[in-house]
Order: C-alpha cells, then structure tokens, then sequence
C-alpha cells in the first residue's frame, strides 16, 4: 500500500472513496461502511451512553504521504476544523520526501492511584507498603488473570507520603492494547482494601491518571532546509523562523499553548476516527506539557547543518481492543485503513501525526501566515 496518492484531494467524493477502498483493498461490507451516511445505528448509540437523542455527525477524511518508520500509513481525521487534514498531508509529503518520520512507544503502562487518608503514621505506612510491595503485585495480578495470561498485568506498586500527611499508593499495570482506563480503574478498586489492611488508613480516591508518563510515544523527523523553501523565502530562512518560532514556545506558555493545541489538532482528529478517549489524550498532554512546573511545547524544531531537526515526546493512552471501539463500526474501519497491529504502533503513528501537523502550523505561520490557506477553506464550506 501506498499513502501517496497525487492529486487526491481534486477528486470528486465518489472517486477518493473508490481510490482508497481499492488501495486499502476493503471487502463489500467495509467499502458499505465507508459510503454509508450512517456510520452509527441509533440503537448502538442508545447503548454507549445516556439520554441518547440521535447521531452527531462530523467530517470523516484522510490524510495521505505519510510515510512512518518506512512504512506507509493512510491516516483517518475526523474533524470539522478547515485545513487539518490538508495541512497534515502536505506536511507529510515534506517529511516524505527525505525519508519519512521515526516514532516510537513505550509499553503500555498506566498508574492507578489509592489515596490513603486517616493514616496513624505515614511514614511507617509507606515502609510497610515497600516491605509488602512483591505481596500487593502478586495479589494485583491474582485479580486479573485474563490479563496476566496476555502477558499484562500489575507491575509495580509504591507509595508517597503528602505535605497533608496523606499516604498516595501507585499501582502501575500493563494494559496491552487496550486504552487501559476501565481496567486500572477495577485493579485499584480491588486492590484498596489490601493497601488499608498494610497502611492502617482509609482508602478514599481509587482511579487512574490521566498523565500517562509511563506511556510515552515519541517522533522526529530531519529535514533538508531545500525541502522547506516557498517563493518568499529560502529554505534557510524559513527553518531559522520555525526554530525561533520554538523558542518563543518555550519562553511563552501563551505561545505554548497555541503550538500545543496545533499538535492536538492532527492527534485529536486521528483519536476521534479510531475511538479514543481524546479527552483523556488531552489532559495528559497538557500535564505533561507542565511537568517541570512551566507549560511547555511538546513539539520542537531546530536548526543545524543545513537541516531542520524536529521531535515530540507526548503521553498516548490509546487501544485497539475494547467494547469502545468494536461497538462503533466507523472506528474500527479507520484502524482497518492504518492497517494498525496494536496500541504502541498507533500511538507511534499518532505521535508522528502530531509532529507533522506542528510543521504545517509553523511553516505556515512563519511564511504567508495562518489564514490565508485556513480560511480560503474556511470560505469553501460558508458558500457551499
């Protein structure tokens, strides 16, 4: 398969849908899904959540070039917002051309947290939770032997005393390929009482973090500044603003913010299209964006030896497993598009996203502006 598809986006409607089921080679029933105008039943909503009224529809597209760990990638964006899905296939064409992104996750590991309150001694309740630590993971791990016999499981377990006085166990679990959510959620909640009975105290939050530290995807990507180059400016010039760009970005958390959600834009519409909770995505990129006490940009650019050296490190709890996403057909198609096999390779693949979709930003920013390109689509759709 391959991602580069020129001219794609002149295509009439009809024609890009043919194109991609032949490229993907869908069966009958995938290329009824990807035509359909329905792509979730009333009843299948009525199902995933409360007080359903309806189906809420937004644009489903592709973006195309990517080309990650050389391999190519047609890259599903839901997303209603002008220029996403064009800007993240033009940036990906960039990249392309001198030899795609590299990305890269960790394991899927999330935390779980227990808040001790009420505790006799914190300190000493925190000796006995070390002391004991190899007994709680063994019993962790006896509470979820489907997961142990997939090779996941709880993996470690530790403790920090509050300025309160409060005791805050951590309990880290490999989830797998699913978003890990509701299964660390159960573990801790099942695991409380046995920390109560080693800590003395009473167990009051049980619930997972959002910040994923522990499930880390990274990308970056090399670019020759001749890549760069617009009929304003040379290339050089354009990859010295985008570097003093970065810098603004981490000497303004204003700044930050804006280049963080720019980021987001390209991973949030990926998140959507496959069924992740993008909400969870969010915090935990933002978290993470302040973790050393100033917000800061999760993507940066550099420029050295003629080139433009661009990465993004960013916490991805995203799965490929689970009820979230086998309940809704339109999710599951997007990972039949990736051609996706697991959690750390769609993450991988997100992070690369997010990195491409900052380049976009930049390069635009720093050459003819942002609106010119967003808004000319932007004006599309008003007159349509």
């Amino acid at each position: 398969m391959k991602s580069r598809l020129p001219g794609f986006y002149r295509l009439p409607l009809p024609e890009r849908q043919n194109i991609l089921a032949d490229t993907v080679q869908l069966t009958a029933g995938e290329r009824d899904e990807l035509v359909s105008d329905i792509p979730l039943e009333s009843a299948q909503a009525d199902l995933m959540i409360e007080n359903a009224i309806g189906i809420f529809s937004l644009p489903y597209g592709i973006a195309v070039n990517f080309l990650v760990n050389s391999r190519d990638y047609l890259v599903p964006m839901v997303t209603e917002e002008p220029s996403i899905v064009a800007a993240a296939s033009h940036a990906a064409r960039i990249t392309r051309d001198c030899g795609g992104i590299e990305a890269a996750a960790d394991p899927s590991l999330m935390t779980g947290q227990i808040h001790v309150i009420d505790v006799p001694d914190a300190e000493a309740a925190a000796a006995r939770v070390k002391q004991a630590a190899p007994r709680l993971i063994e019993t962790a791990r006896s509470l979820q032997p489907r997961m142990v016999a997939r090779g996941c499981g709880a993996r470690e377990i530790g403790s920090t005393v509050l300025p309160d006085g409060s005791l805050l166990v951590h309990l880290v679990s490999d989830v797998g390929d699913a978003m890990g959510a509701n299964a660390v959620n159960t573990l801790v909640e099942k695991i409380a009482p046995h920390v109560v009975t080693v800590t003395g105290g009473i167990a009051n939050i049980r619930i997972v973090s959002n910040l994923s530290d522990r499930r880390l995807a990274r990308a970056r990507a090399t670019i020759p500044e001749a890549l760069l180059g617009t009929r304003e400016r040379t290339g050089g010039e354009m990859a010295h603003r985008i570097d003093q760009a970065c810098a603004l970005a981490t000497n303004s958390p204003h700044r930050a913010a804006t280049h963080n959600k720019g980021i987001m834009n390209g991973i949030d519409s990926l998140a959507l299209a496959t069924g992740q909770d993008w909400r969870a995505l969010e915090a935990g990129a933002h978290a993470f964006a302040a973790r050393d006490g100033s917000y800061q940009p999760l993507a940066t650019w550099r420029h050295t030896d003629g080139h433009l050296h661009g990465r993004i490190e960013i916490p991805l709890a995203v799965g490929t497993v689970g009820a979230r996403i086998t309940g809704n057909p339109r999710a599951c198609l997007s990972l039949r598009l990736l051609g996706i096999a697991g959690a750390r390779e769609l993450a991988a693949v997100m992070a690369a996203v997010g990195l491409a979709q900052n380049l976009a930003a930049l390069r635009a920013l720093v050459g003819e502006g942002i609106q010119r390109g967003h808004m000319a689509l932007h004006q599309r759709n008003q007159s349509a």
